[in-house]
């Protein structure tokens, strides 16, 4: 097992996916774990990166910072998409080459894999056709970053890896209805339609696209794996199996936070990927395994959390 002691920093530990790692590794006991909060640190100006970097030396870096958003924030947000995303990631990455840190985690996600990709998409697939309009901003940002992290580790031969996951959720995401991914805008949505006691809610589409779900604990253990064990490959897909359409979703979400009135699709706006299921064979073969679904224990989980932390 791993030294507990290895001095690691988390960039972005405030977000859904940092608050979710930094509770997996306080749990499994490491104490020397390394944090700033945007407003100590902007890892978008060079120059206060690669100081902090040569300062604290921390023997592993996990980047887990970044703009994230749905359909509605890329779509008018394009330019902070795609520059403040390569921002943070490249200078991250090239202070640790710099620095000689020879371990990094690189977070994506599956939106980096082209709109019409073959099903269940495979890390072979990355760059094999056009990328889907709603999210290309963001996407072509990361796919930078994957790239950085192949060439790192052909050239310097260290431990670098990309992890690129499905569609996430869980504690701490952002609920906002209008910038939000797909669950928690409905979770939001659904919940303040039962509050007002509406009749219905309106939801963006037709809900016939089908999405894959993985709950961010689940993530976390997947990043836990690369810190015990030395990446053999340079991206590893994290997916696990939990696939339906939008629809069915929403009437799960409906259900579970016992709205009564009726959905509503206004297909006057757009639905996205038709489909994005990833092939997780080679994370499955490294020791992952998923312990969240949605239908299960994943979608009840989260909605506990919103209403014990958002008003």
């Amino acid at each position: 097992m791993i030294n507990k002691n290895l001095k690691i920093y988390i960039a972005g530990h405030n977000g859904m996916v940092g608050s979710a790692i930094l509770r997996k590794l306080k749990k499994e006991g490491f104490k020397n774990l390394i944090t700033r909060n945007s407003g100590d640190l902007d890892l978008r100006i060079q120059s206060k990166v690669e100081t902090f970097i040569k300062h604290e030396r921390p023997e592993l870096i996990i980047d887990a910072a970044a703009i994230v958003g749905g359909i509605w924030a890329n779509n008018n947000a394009p330019y902070k998409f795609l520059m403040d995303n390569m921002l943070i990631q490249n200078n991250l990455l090239n202070a640790s080459v710099n620095c000689n840190i020879e371990k990094f985690i690189f977070l994506g996600s599956s939106c980096i894999y082209p709109k019409l990709a073959p099903q269940p998409i495979k890390e072979k697939n990355l760059l094999s056709g056009p990328l889907e309009e709603t999210n290309q901003w963001y996407a072509l940002a990361k796919i930078t970053g994957v790239k950085l992290v192949e060439s790192i580790r052909n050239e310097y031969g260290f431990d670098y890896v990309s992890l690129m996951p499905t569609n996430l959720y869980g504690p701490n995401d952002n609920f906002d209805e209008m910038t939000s991914h797909v669950i928690p805008g409905m979770i939001s949505k659904f919940h303040k339609a039962k509050n007002e006691n509406l009749n219905t809610v309106k939801l963006w589409g037709d809900g016939t696209p089908l999405r894959e779900f993985l709950h961010v604990d689940d993530l976390a253990d997947a990043i836990f794996l690369f810190i015990n064990n030395k990446a053999e490959d340079y991206i590893y897909n994290v997916g696990s199996n939990d696939e339906l359409s939008i629809l069915e979703l929403a009437e799960l979400i409906s259900n579970t936070v016992e709205f009564k009135g009726k959905i509503l699709w206004d297909n006057k706006f757009p639905n996205g990927t038709p489909r994005k299921k990833l092939d997780s064979q080679k994370i499955n073969d490294f020791g992952f395994k998923p312990n969240y679904f949605l239908k299960k224990n994943g979608l009840k989980s989260v909605y506990e959390w919103f209403k014990d932390n958002y008003k």
